[in-house]
Parts: C-alpha cells; structure tokens; sequence
C-alpha cells in the first residue's frame, strides 16, 4: 500500500496539495497521513511567561487542530470517496520538519505531499520556508504542489539529470508508478555543451531505462549553459506537466532551491515539482 504524508495548516494550499495527492494516487491502493505539527503555533505566543499558560495553550490549539482535521476528513469525503483510499488524522506538538521525518520513519513513507506556500508565506516568493525546509531536509520524495494549482494528469514530465547521481531504486519505482498509471512521457533533459556522455553516464542511461519501463522515455540535449533558465525554458515549449530533481550534492536543485537563485532568474515553478532525495532507508 502507498503510504503519503499530506502535511497541513488548513490553508486553501495545502488542501489542494492533498486533492492532487487524492488524483495522483487514485489508481493505487493508498493510505493518506494528514498531518498538522502546531509547535510554531504555540511558541509564537510572545505574551506566555508561565509554564501552565504554556501548557493550557497546547490544549487550546490541539483542540481547533482536532476539529478542523475533521471538517478536513467531512472534505475528503466529498471530494474523493476513493474505496482504494484510507485516511488517518494527526496532531502532533512538534516542528513540521521534526513531525515529517519522524512520520517518514515509523511508517516508512512513500512520499510527502505539500502546497509551495502557507498561510503566512510572502505571496512574491515561489517556495515558503517550510516548503524550503521540506524539500532540503525530509529523508522522503517530495511532491509540492504550486498555489492554485488545478489538477490535470502528468501527462508529460520533465527529468533533467546529468546522469552522474547515484538513482535509488524505491525512488525510481515511485516515478515509474506514478506516471505508468496515467501512461505518461519523461522526457530526460541532459542540460551540457558538450552531448557525448561519458561510459558512467551510459551506463546511468541505462539503469533509469531499466527502472523506469511504465512510462515512454525521450531523451533530450540542451546547450544552454544555465541549468534553471534550460528547465524553464523546457517547461513552456514541452507543456510539461511535472518537474522532477534528485536532490544530491552538486545535483539542478542546488541551483533551483535558494530563493536567490530563483528571485534573480524569475523562475517560478507554476507546475508540481518532484524532488527525490536519493536516499536509502
């Protein structure tokens, strides 16, 4: 069964980011986690000077998390009565980056599942902080899902690679489940000058063709010299649907994730964005 963690703070962005894990999924047997970590919520509070006034706000804010989790659940019922899907609820007192891993762990997540921005998030940024924090630290894929965004099926997905990570498997396996269900293209952007690969890179070729067997594969070269103005480019001339990275050292998301980059370039990501954390667990 895929097991998807959907975090949340109720905002309109994060529930859509769960209805596109809901269409995403809906041909697979899926256990959805919605989870909701208030720890900020609680510590945001500069007035608190007392250890009980501490904890009666815990009470306070647990309690409005346990009842909106449930119009989520009266939502989801509406939206999606997927007989393939179940749905578990949490509240946790924690940071969202402490809450996420630990979920990651005990349960052995498939993938996380989130909106780009929050409640509170500068509307000009393309990702907020927890998103940020998320996508760089989270031992998990993460999919995060633009403002807004309407679902429509990845029909054409976008995977730049320079065929140099080291892929993992279970990762791979995800992708290929993900698009083979919809029966998908991944087009595989090599972004360099020069377009003979070396016999590693080959041999990288090789096993993504070998793990990724569901989905129609192309393979494509651009010269351009900047990896994000490449991507971007790709994104409008393709009509691509999803963007997948595999975040490793010296990997496109180094390139793509600090805010600077993406602010300087004007490369704001208006479709869902896969990142693969190309770890072993």
């Amino acid at each position: 069964m895929r097991k998807v963690l959907v975090p949340t703070d109720f905002s309109d962005n994060a529930f859509n980011a769960l209805k596109y894990a809901c269409q995403i999924f809906k041909y697979e047997k899926s256990e959805f986690f919605i989870l909701h970590a208030y720890a900020d919520e609680v510590y945001r509070q500069d007035a608190l000077e007392e250890r009980s006034e501490l904890n009666e706000l815990k009470d306070s804010v647990f309690q409005q998390s346990e009842e909106k989790l449930k119009h989520i659940k009266t939502q989801l019922k509406e939206y999606s009565p997927n007989p393939h899907h179940k749905y578990r609820f949490v509240s946790v007192f924690a940071t969202l980056i402490d809450a996420a891993n630990d979920w990651v762990g005990d349960e052995n997540m498939d993938i996380v599942v989130m909106g780009t921005r929050g409640e509170t998030n500068d509307r000009k940024l393309t990702f907020g902080s927890n998103t940020l924090q998320v996508l760089k630290y989270v031992d998990c894929p993460v999919l995060a899902i633009p403002e807004g965004y309407v679902y429509h099926p990845p029909k054409e997905i976008l995977f730049p690679t320079n065929y140099l990570v080291p892929y993992k498997r279970r990762e791979l396996k995800l992708l290929c489940d993900m698009t083979g269900s919809f029966r998908s293209t991944i087009h595989m952007l090599y972004i360099d000058p020069i377009k003979k690969l070396s016999l590693r890179q080959e041999d990288n070729q090789e096993f993504l063709k070998g793990c990724l067997q569901k989905p129609k594969l192309v393979f494509e070269t651009s010269p351009e010299k900047e990896k994000t103005i490449a991507i971007s480019k790709y994104i409008v001339h393709k009509k691509i649907d999803m963007l997948v990275i595999v975040n490793s050292r010296h990997s496109y998301i180094e390139d793509m994730l600090y805010r600077s980059t993406i602010d300087e370039l004007g490369l704001h990501v208006k479709i869902p964005f896969l990142v693969m954390q190309n770890l072993t667990r």
